[in-house]
């Protein structure tokens, strides 16, 4: 057996010894590796996917186990064999079947359709003996019109060139991208795009003849590439600093070295600009303090980044007791590992529905109420504000938050590839952003070409600024212009946001469900009517006579204050203090148990005593979507109890009793 030192270097001349191709391309033909004292070059798939060439010696002997002796002796027998496609000698792979007597350099294989699996003794077979995908999906199923990977078009038919991932069946890709993802990715974060799956995923793509390189991801491999993961917090954020080095100056000891706070780590002060001892080492900063002492009050309108701590600690119940959080108006208890109360429960889902509402407005989104997109902020990326909303936004949803309802069509899309085969168009960008809406309005050639002239720039960041010879090119360049604004240059905030939603599985749950999520994530097309809202409640009348003559108008009050508010423009859920968090008939048809009425009568009501209207408030039944209205003599009373009870709910839940 031959040891031999190798040394390893790209040479861009030589040619392979095997497939005589002097191309230096890692992804598609393998580490082109030189033998210098061998004057040897040489693809690795070339000779891992030789006949007549195995590996004999370690992982340190020769090219990656294969012994140079034996890779000479392999050149010798394939310089006797003629390719079947370009006809010359030096053909070293064979088809596997035993029958079939086709055989190709490498290279030509692969662009004749070979398939080349990389395990076991590294087979490989033709066109016509090749593996093959099905597409077990049912007919109802809409296939995808574009590579999950590049997001480019493609032709839903299984090939060669087009593969498809066994586990969730939607995410479709060209061979070519899938192969550079294997590349990049590595065996340890090789998986599918959209399901997530790893183990059946890697195997089918193993067995279609995708290369796995058995390492790190690329990004993992670089060199300093987490070296900021290393860096410590080094500045002073006191309202005014003393030291005369400046806020970032940080002695070893005494009064100037920066300590930062024990909570989040992420602020810092010099002992002596925050008035602390000399020895102090334990210190907490300003919003840490508000949010865990139990003294001061957060307002919902802080940063992201602090409601994050807050609910990290409301939902858990580990904040020290007593913790209280208020709106400005309103202060609420959070006492969840106390006794578990209705109070607990409403304060949570209060604190929720604050929080998804900042998340709405804050800068990582874009457009109208109701219709959120994405918003590409330089400064949201630097902050990681993507992951982070994400990630409350999955908390949220788990721990009986409010549905999200504020993303659009589009975002939704974007996100988990749901509709299906579904183009984004100009109109579902945020509107009067973006010049686009310009360039697909144009009129004339002339209109078109005035609008790219005054938006060349991003025109040559995008990749479409080329010459336009016709009106009818307009639909392409908008076409691209989208793609690219909506897309490609989201890529990342759009990665971010996605792992931030994996937080507790919500992610893959969506992945499984994308139609029935989409409710939940989306504002709904079908909101409730007030018709709708009648139909539902079932009315339960009391068995005396005396009672029912005074609940039969009480109905008629109740289905009128509903008319009422859709004709103002309110929501008509908003008019019902149940607790219901439905918006859509569908949803509504699905509660368990039905939604009921019953009435409460005043104290005393039979007695023959006067009527009394005040005092009187709807009220109901914790879990039983079971809604009592005060019965009373007069539809203003009862509007006036309704109005204030609405009111109240708009800042508390209704208390359970």
């Amino acid at each position: 057996m031959v040891c031999v030192c190798v040394c390893v270097c790209v040479c861009v001349c030589a040619g392979c010894a095997l497939c005589s191709r002097s191309d230096n391309d890692p992804v598609h033909f393998g580490e082109k590796v030189t033998l210098k004292q061998h004057k040897l070059t040489i693809h690795y798939f070339c000779l891992l996917t030789s006949s007549g060439v195995y590996q004999r010696g370690g992982e340190d002997e020769g090219v990656f186990g294969f012994l140079v002796d034996d890779i000479k002796q392999e050149v010798r027998r394939s310089s006797r064999l003629t390719c079947s496609v370009c006809k010359k000698k030096g053909a070293s792979v064979g088809c596997n079947v035993s029958s079939c007597r086709r055989k190709v350099h490498f290279p030509c294989g692969r662009k004749q359709g070979f398939i080349s699996q990389f395990s076991g003794l590294f087979p490989s077979y033709c066109r016509d003996h090749s593996p093959a995908q099905s597409l077990c999906v049912s007919s109802d199923l809409s296939l995808p019109q574009s590579c999950s990977v590049c997001l480019d078009s493609l032709e839903p038919v299984l090939s060669h060139a087009v593969l498809k991932c066994p586990a969730c069946h939607a995410s479709w890709f060209h061979r070519d991208c899938v192969q550079r993802q294997a590349h990049s990715a590595g065996l340890f974060f090789f998986r599918c795009t959209l399901c997530n799956n790893k183990e059946s995923f890697q195997e089918e793509m193993l067995r279609m003849g995708i290369f796995i390189p058995e390492r790190d991801a690329s990004w993992e491999l670089e060199a300093n590439a987490f070296a900021e993961l290393l860096e410590v917090y080094q500045r002073c954020d006191a309202h005014t600093c003393l030291c005369n080095n400046g806020r970032t100056h940080s002695a070893k000891t005494g009064w100037f070295e920066v300590i930062r706070c024990r909570l989040c780590g992420s602020r810092g002060t010099h002992r002596k600009c925050s008035g602390l001892l000399v020895d102090t080492r334990d210190w907490a900063c300003l919003d840490c303090t508000h949010a865990t002492d139990g003294k001061g009050t957060v307002p919902a309108s802080g940063p992201i980044r602090q409601n994050k701590l807050q609910i990290s600690i409301f939902v858990t119940g580990c904040a020290p007791s007593p913790f209280r959080f208020t709106d400005g108006q309103q202060t609420f208890p959070s006492c969840l590992g106390g006794g578990g109360g209705g109070d607990d429960d409403a304060a949570r889902r209060y604190f929720l529905k604050l929080l998804v509402q900042q998340i709405q407005n804050s800068a990582v989104f874009e457009g109208p109420d109701g219709s959120k997109n994405l918003a590409l902020d330089s400064q949201a990326l630097r902050e990681d504000l993507y992951f982070d909303v994400g990630c409350l936004l999955a908390l949220s949803l788990v721990h009986g938050g409010p549905p999200v309802g504020f993303f659009s069509p589009a975002l939704y899309q974007c996100l988990f590839n749901f509709p299906h085969n579904t183009a984004l168009t100009v109109t579902h960008m945020t509107p009067d952003t973006h010049f686009t809406r310009q360039i697909a309005a144009a009129g004339s050639l002339e209109d078109l070409k005035e609008a790219m002239a005054a938006s060349w720039e991003y025109l040559e960041l995008a990749g479409c600024n080329r010459p336009i010879s016709s009106l009818q090119e307009r639909g392409a360049l908008v076409e691209d212009l989208v793609g690219f604004t909506m897309i490609t240059r989201m890529q990342l905030p759009l990665q971010r946001f996605r792992e931030g939603l994996r937080t507790l599985g919500v992610f893959d749950q969506v992945q499984l469900f994308p139609s029935v999520f989409s409710r939940v994530f989306c504002e709904p097309a079908d909101q409730l009517t007030a018709q709708d809202v009648g139909r539902l409640f079932a009315v339960g009348f009391s068995p005396q006579d005396e009672r029912q003559d005074r609940e039969a108008p009480v109905v008629t009050f109740w289905r009128h204050f509903l008319m009422e508010c859709e004709g103002k423009g309110r929501r008509v859920r908003a008019a019902s203090p149940c607790r219901t968090s439905f918006t859509s008939p569908r949803e509504a048809a699905g509660l368990l148990p039905p939604p009921s009425l019953s009435f409460l009568h005043p104290l005393g009501a039979g007695g023959g005593g006067g009527r009394r209207d005040e005092g009187l408030f709807p009220q109901s039944e914790p879990g039983s979507h079971h809604l009592l209205l005060p019965v009373t003599s007069s539809y203003q009373a009862f509007k006036n109890s309704m109005e204030q009870a609405v009111s109240h709910r708009a800042h508390l839940l209704p208390a359970e009793r």
